[in-house]
């Protein structure tokens, strides 16, 4: 799929320095948290490429990391006229975000694991509440939600349900897992924002 550029490059074609915390969307205009965004960066015979950790060399393309924009962004040619020039989609590129989205998520949640800094199933994941060291609560997509209801047990601790159980199991060498507590830190941080850009595609984040 190509996106021919725009005869008119609009105000998506300005150049901004990819500096300070927040970055414009191609799409919205709207200024956001980088961690909030999805960047892109235009490959070999200028394939447009997801950067999920925004760390590829060449200029940043900017994106609100929301499905519907990626739509918007297809089908109103906003990645080439941002490029000035032609841009060639992926048309797999939405699974490419979603799985590459869940690796991070699955990669980050492996490193609390291997930290000491995660545990998994209702009896751990209760006693961590129970002893205030849970900074995240990481639910399985597919568990259920009056069972996450009654192990919170109405404390405030920050919930995402971004992978179902057999994903999860994974992560700790299990069949499935749906219960898993991350200690306060910059771990538990990453998973969230993780958690929430892909949400933004359609898998659940609380």
């Amino acid at each position: 799929m190509t996106a021919a550029p725009a005869p008119d490059p609009g105000p998506e074609a300005e150049e901004e320095p990819e500096r300070g915390p927040l970055r414009r969307c191609v799409v919205t205009r709207e200024r956001l948290p980088k961690e909030a965004m999805i960047r892109f960066v235009l490959g070999p015979d200028r394939v447009l490429v997801p950067d999920l950790e925004g760390r590829l060399p060449g200029r940043g393309m900017w994106l609100s990391a929301r499905a519907d924009v990626l739509e918007r962004a297809a089908q109103r040619g906003a990645f080439a006229r941002a490029a000035r020039g032609p841009v060639h989609l992926p048309p797999d590129l939405r699974a490419r975000i979603e799985d590459g989205l869940r690796r991070r998520v699955r990669d980050l949640i492996g490193f609390a694991r291997r930290g000491g800094q995660a545990v998994c199933g209702r009896e751990a994941v209760r006693e961590w509440l129970q002893a205030g060291k849970a900074g995240l609560l990481v639910e399985a997509s597919d568990g259920s939600p009056a069972e996450r209801a009654r192990l919170l047990g109405g404390r405030a601790v920050p919930v995402v349900a971004p992978l179902p159980a057999g994903q999860l199991g994974g992560v700790f060498g299990r069949e499935h897992v749906v219960h898993v507590a991350i200690a306060p830190g910059r771990l538990a941080e990453a998973i969230a924002t993780e958690a929430a850009r892909l949400g933004g595609f359609g898998t659940e984040a609380v």
